[in-house]
């Protein structure tokens, strides 16, 4: 098994940034510091340790739906001390990897687990998962400036894939926008609106695909289901064991 494949199966990190890991001279096998891609481990027989810990494959593989409330950040360690995503989930007794951000006052939907080959494909722009949001925005936009939401917004990184814009709602000279892109840039939603001239006010994640927020409260969390569990497997292309799926 491939080094970088082996540390993202043991939840350390996805395997892109297991790659990095690597890299940065972060990781040894047998006692020997690995920084070039390619090296093989046989699992069992292998000691692998990133930063002198040793790290072993995780059997089981948990997977968490979480409400994210606005004012927490999307990772794992800050040296600011600002509340982050997994102080909300500290009774789950593995460690657990966000799958993808969401920004600090941004609320709403987010995955954690720690299966690093499935986050990192539900984060490839190759896959195309669909994510909904809905943006309260300053003003109220004007169908000319939906349909160039929807065909595509150039922002300093280059034009936005085409989304699914709908306006929900006009209220006190603002509005409500439901979005679903397919793509997951850094604050793109934000970006995107503020480059039409409509800022966010307040902004949440509602959907992931076929998952939903139903039946939680901001700071919840429920474990995803079975059949959950494999849709996501099927949407990326993977194939997976039910043995090793915590629900």
């Amino acid at each position: 098994m491939r080094l970088q494949k082996y540390l993202a199966q043991a939840g350390v990190a996805s395997r892109r940034r297991a790659e990095a890991m690597i890299r940065a001279g972060h990781v040894e096998v047998n006692g020997q510091k690995v920084t070039a891609m390619g090296k093989q481990v046989q699992p069992g027989r292998d000691k692998v340790t990133v930063n002198g810990q040793v790290v072993k494959l995780v059997e089981e593989k948990v997977y968490i739906l979480l409400y994210k409330p606005a004012g927490y950040i999307t990772t794992v360690t800050d040296p600011r001390n600002r509340p982050k995503v997994m102080d909300l989930v500290k009774d789950v007794p593995v460690r657990l990897y966000p799958v993808g951000r969401l920004d600090y006052s941004t609320e709403g939907l987010l995955l954690l687990t720690n299966d690093g080959e499935l986050t990192l494909r539900l984060t490839h722009p190759r896959y195309e998962i669909s994510k909904t949001y809905l943006a309260k925005v300053k003003g109220i936009p004007k169908p000319r400036t939906i349909k160039r939401l929807s065909q595509g917004v150039m922002l300093e990184d280059g034009l936005t894939l085409p989304a699914e814009v709908h306006l929900k709602q006009v209220k006190n000279n603002n509005a409500v926008l439901e979005l679903t892109l397919r793509e997951g840039r850094n604050r793109e939603v934000r970006r995107m609106l503020k480059a039409v001239g409509h800022p966010v006010i307040r902004l949440r994640r509602t959907r992931l695909e076929f998952l939903t927020l139903k039946g939680l409260k901001p700071g919840e969390y429920r474990y995803l289901t079975e059949r959950e569990v494999s849709r996501l497997y099927s949407l990326v292309g993977m194939k997976r064991q039910s043995n090793n799926i915590t629900y």
